[in-house]
């Protein structure tokens, strides 16, 4: 982003210069919109499942601004001189199955040809700009709560090897596909501070963007992430995604580890995740409300991973016990 121009306009709320999941839009007094792109290649050979967890992953950006949303456009690159065109049907099928059920609608899109499949959704949302959410706002004090449970990575990169149980695959892509509208409603009942998605930049890459955008640091407790399950064991046989390396690198600067880790459970941080929860850093006298709303709304796997306190020379202390 070096080097492009900078756009100024009283009513741009939230830019691409921001660390932020979305851009924010200003229309008129208590209205603002929330936009947002994301696409990528198949992960699961279902294509109707790749269509849903394509389309939860594009529309977490909006949910994680604390915005409904409210529109989306298809983007799709196909090769439809290689494969059926039934495959791309479905794929569509997928995404607008999970579009529906954000309560938003599919307003067009529009399609290339590609050697590979790729898929995914442009979604605009609309927000009160008084209770929209961004990463910016984390408090010394707070408790952080995340709403999915990692792994993602680890299992699809499993499964692109023929080495993924098939139970496993089942729980990983019943995460991938939930909407994250469940922790955002919770978000929003008990008046949490700030929120972002934990997607590829993995859980440490996006703890620290909320933690350089807050000015402050945040304690992650090893052993309090919650796990897909299988995913230890596929995490332990090797199966890193290629982002585990390059997501470290770039944290490692500001990541401090106290105690002696678990090698394996540590790389849970760096792994990069398709459509993963929420992170929420409220006060800590609402963290339980917001984890009892989540469990109860369908996120299982909510629990409290750690704290926020005030700036320190780490961006993100890992507590091994």
């Amino acid at each position: 982003m070096r080097g492009l121009p900078r756009f100024s306009d009283p009513d741009l709320l939230v830019g691409a210069e921001h660390f932020s999941d979305a851009g924010v839009y200003r229309l008129a007094p208590g209205l603002a919109i929330v936009q947002t792109v994301d696409f990528f290649p198949p992960l699961v050979d279902d294509p109707f499942v790749y269509g849903q967890i394509a389309a939860a992953n594009s529309l977490s950006d909006v949910y994680a601004m604390a915005a409904r949303p409210k529109t989306a456009l298809n983007i799709v690159g196909f090769p439809d001189d290689q494969l059926d065109l039934g495959i791309l049907q479905e794929i569509l099928r997928g995404g607008a199955e999970r579009v529906l059920a954000a309560g938003a609608v599919i307003v067009g899109g529009h399609s290339v040809r590609d050697t590979e499949i790729k898929y995914g959704l442009s979604v605009t949302g609309i927000v009160d700009p008084d209770r929209m959410l961004t990463n910016d706002r984390a408090r010394p004090g707070d408790m952080l709560v995340l709403t999915k449970a990692l792994g993602t990575g680890f299992v699809t990169t499993a499964f692109k090897a023929r080495r993924c149980p098939d139970d496993v695959l089942a729980a990983a892509t019943a995460s991938m596909i939930q909407l994250n509208a469940v922790g955002t409603e919770a978000a929003l009942a008990v008046h949490a501070h700030a929120m972002t998605d934990i997607t590829g930049f993995g859980l440490a890459g996006h703890a620290n963007e909320m933690a350089q955008a807050s000015g402050v640091t945040m304690i992650i407790e090893l052993a309090r992430l919650p796990l897909l399950p299988g995913a230890d064991l596929l995490a332990r046989a090797g199966h890193q995604t290629r982002a585990s390396a390059t997501n470290r690198q770039f944290v490692d600067p500001v990541l401090r580890i106290e105690g002696k880790p678990d090698k394996i459970r540590l790389e849970f941080l760096f792994d990069a995740q398709t459509s993963g929860g929420l992170l929420i850093s409220v006060a800590p006298e609402r963290a339980d409300q917001i984890v009892a709303r989540a469990r109860a709304g369908g996120a299982a796997a909510a629990c409290v991973i750690g704290s926020v306190v005030a700036r320190q020379e780490a961006a993100i202390i890992v507590r091994a016990s």
